[in-house]
């Protein structure tokens, strides 16, 4: 491998580590806070990335406008799936888990008449690039992601360590029944979790359309991805859920570029199979309290 090609796989792999860690703990800490698998969270990256269609490609709207319009509408998004499905089914985890697979397919479905099954073309917000002495490329709408994943992490991380509701989040997360005896809504938590996953995953996606070619079932491969991640770094796990999203993403990139991209599928669930054997928790998981 020549000096070029290392460091291109070296900006290639941080833009992946980027979005995957934006997924990956927004898919944490819904299941952290309210114990349900959300399997509609690939779909929510999808709606981000459509939001960026409608309005930046379509509609000719600033590109930095339609982001923020998918963060917001795929927060709400997970309001009214907190609301409609997950609340209901409180108890029931299972009932949840299969009621977000039913969601998933009703967002498919809106996707693929609202937009059709073609791949979408959206041009990127600018041209302008950042070359490297060795000749490695790292393409601003690439730099975005990272800059935006690096800042809305470091501004989760704050406000879960620095403010009430953040406490309140953690509180939920590490036992909820000692949380509520001590006056905590569990109602206002799960729709705080709910919405912050969502936006996460909704914000990934809208940064990350121009460089995707959005289609209404992109939602599969990220949300496989994001269940390895998770598993490996731990249930419940934010750190964790960084950690091993840049591990993740830094050997599928390389394992791509040097072989194919089955290979470094096939490498990742294998990582996966490895921590499990060793440690079935995860790198940083607990194990669950008696």
């Amino acid at each position: 491998m020549t000096v070029e090609l290392f460091l291109q796989t070296v900006v290639n792999a941080t833009y992946a580590a980027s979005y995957m860690a934006l997924i990956a703990v927004g898919f944490v800490l819904i299941f952290g806070v309210m114990g349900v698998v959300n399997f509609a969270h690939g779909e929510l990256y999808m709606a981000g990335a459509y939001v960026v269609v409608a309005l930046y490609a379509d509609q000719a709207l600033p590109f930095f406008v339609a982001v923020a319009a998918g963060l917001v509408f795929v927060g709400l998004l997970g309001l009214l799936m907190e609301l409609a499905l997950f609340r209901p089914l409180r108890d029931n985890p299972l009932g949840g888990l299969i009621a977000s697979i039913g969601f998933l397919l009703i967002l498919q479905t809106i996707a693929v008449l609202g937009f059709g099954v073609r791949m979408e073309n959206v041009p990127p917000s600018t041209q302008d690039k950042i070359v490297f002495l060795d000749g490695a490329v790292l393409t601003y709408q690439r730099l975005y992601v990272i800059l935006a994943a690096v800042g809305l992490l470091t501004a989760l991380w704050l406000f879960l360590r620095k403010s009430k509701f953040g406490w309140a989040l953690r509180a939920c997360a590490q036992d909820r029944e000692a949380a509520v005896l001590q006056g905590m809504s569990i109602n206002q938590t799960a729709r705080l979790a709910m919405f912050i996953g969502a936006a996460l995953a909704g914000v990934a996606g809208a940064l990350t359309a121009p460089l995707v070619s959005p289609t209404p079932f992109m939602g599969h491969s990220v949300i496989v991805t994001a269940f390895i991640i998770i598993i490996v770094g731990g249930l419940g796990s934010l750190e964790g859920a960084v950690l091993v999203a840049i591990l993740y993403a830094f050997v599928h990139t390389f394992v791509t570029t040097l072989y194919d991209g089955t290979l470094a599928n096939i490498v990742g669930l294998l990582l996966m199979l490895a921590v499990l054997i060793v440690k079935p928790t995860g790198l940083f998981g607990a194990k669950e309290r008696a």
